[in-house]
Formats: C-alpha cells, structure tokens, sequence
C-alpha cells in the first residue's frame, strides 16, 4: 500500500493458512486448464479490508482480506500481501521461512519504513521466489475455493523500499509467478499500485487489472489506464484529498471506477466511515 494503515489487522493468518461481467480467459502455458473471468471494465466498486459488511446499494465489485469470504453475487477480489509479512505471520515465516526474508548485512530482517512490523520478502534468486510461491499458494487456493473471482498481491514495489537490496526485475519474476499461480487455480491476477511498470511490466507479468490507490492525487491514473484500459479501481482516501469529491468525479483524468474511502477502511459501524463513488 502507498499508505499503510490499521487495515491489515484483518489480514491473512499464514499459521492457519499453513495446517459477472467481463470476458472469461485460459490460463497461461504452465498454468492449469482453469479458466477465469477478468475484472469488468465497468461497476461499482468497494474496498472493505478493514472489515467485511454488507455492500452498499449499486455495489458490483468488492474486495475483501483473503481471511474473509467474497460479498455475495459480486465480482470479488482477495487481497493478498504478496512481496511482504503480514504482522501476524512474522514468527511463522522466522521460523519455518527464514531464507524468504529480506535481511541486512547484520542478518537482521529488512522492515517496510512505512510499516515496521512488515518484513520484506527476498526476490532475489529463483529459489527464494519459489519458496515463496510454495508458501503462498495455499492461500491463493483458499481464495479460489471460497468463491473469489481474482487476487491481487500487495507490495509489487517493494524494491523501491528494500534500500537498494531488490530488484525491479527480481519482483516482477516473483510476480509472474504469482499471477501463474492465480490463473491456475482460476483467479484474474491484479496488479497493485507501481505505475512505473507501464505496457512492458504487463507483458512480462501477466497482470489482467490493476488496483490503484490515489492515483487521482498523484496524477498516475494515466499510467495505469494506458496500460490497462477500463480495467482499473482507483481508492482515493479523505486525509489525502484537497479537492471536493465532485471535482474529482467531474475530472477526465479519474478510472471511471473511482472511490472514496477513510484512510483505515473502517466498516459502516464506526463514525469514521466514508464511502463515496463516482
């Protein structure tokens, strides 16, 4: 995330994990014979990781946690942190993942500096990145199994934070292998944020969508649409926005599925929600 929040309280356990519209696709060579059905170019999404609630009206695509079931008859995407720890699993992957851990040349694990207890996954070397497919594959397959259209795996740029230790190159391989794996197990694959990747990063990763945060704010919404067509979510957040939300939505420059949440995404029960749409 661009921003990270209270959010991921929710997110995927890896202990536990451990013991509509839009046209359909084959899976790619390597893959499985699974089919799956890419985002719509067209709907109305919601962002609900701080917590699963029932869509508001006219609702038709929704993201949840990959610890959490898909909103009933929408389009459903589950999250996944793809390129580091979840806060939860930090002791599981010490102990039984240890050479999947970005570390410094002390040994000591290299954190995100935006979210300290995130550890950042090494994708330097063909082994590692497998060993953290081999992990994360159990979790992909729980998304498909409980009904979730397609995956998207947080952090793609977590080089950028790796203070000089990661590659470009070494997360896009870990990300094609992740988007292989969505596809094999039947789920659209999107890519999260990272709009330097442009055409040439699609092509080399497979991403079928892409879900952007505040690519209004930061004027990158073109990066992805060029790339990605109407296939694009943009999540713009109420502390970072010095527009009123009218202007946003009367802007050519916003993905047509445009909305507005609170940084935390908190569910309709508390006072701090906000939820508003293009």
């Amino acid at each position: 995330m661009r921003t990270r929040s209270v959010l991921l309280t929710t997110a995927m356990t890896l202990v536990a994990v451990l013991g509509t519209a839009g046209c359909a696709a084959a899976a790619p060579s390597g893959g499985s014979a699974a089919s799956y059905t890419n985002l719509p170019t067209s709907g109305r999404p919601d962002y609900q990781l701080g917590g699963s609630y029932t869509p508001p009206s006219g609702v038709t695509i929704v993201e949840r946690d990959s610890t959490d079931r898909p909103a009933a008859g929408t389009y459903s995407i589950c999250y996944v942190n793809g390129f580091q720890t979840q806060p939860e699993a930090a002791s599981t992957w010490k102990r039984s993942y240890p050479s999947a851990i970005l570390r410094d040349r002390a040994g000591k694990p290299v954190s995100d500096p935006g979210w300290p207890d995130e550890m950042l996954l090494d994708t330097r070397t063909a082994a590692k990145r497998a060993l953290i497919t081999n992990v994360l594959a159990k979790t992909v397959a729980r998304c498909a199994d409980r009904g979730f259209d397609a995956v998207e795996f947080d952090n793609l740029d977590s080089w950028t934070r790796s203070h000089g230790a990661l590659t470009r190159a070494g997360n896009l391989a870990l990300a094609a292998a992740l988007v292989r794996l969505g596809h094999g197990a039947g789920l659209a694959v999107g890519q999260k944020n990272t709009p330097q990747l442009g055409v040439a990063g699609r092509k080399s990763t497979g991403f079928d969508f892409v879900v952007a945060e505040e690519c209004f704010v930061y004027d990158e919404c073109g990066a992805y649409t060029k790339v990605y067509g109407g296939r694009v979510i943009d999540i713009e957040y109420t502390d970072n926005s010095e527009r009123p939300w009218s202007s946003v939505c009367a802007s050519s420059k916003r993905p047509a599925m445009t909305i507005l949440r609170d940084r935390d995404l908190v569910t309709p029960s508390s006072d701090d929600y906000v939820y508003e749409h293009c």
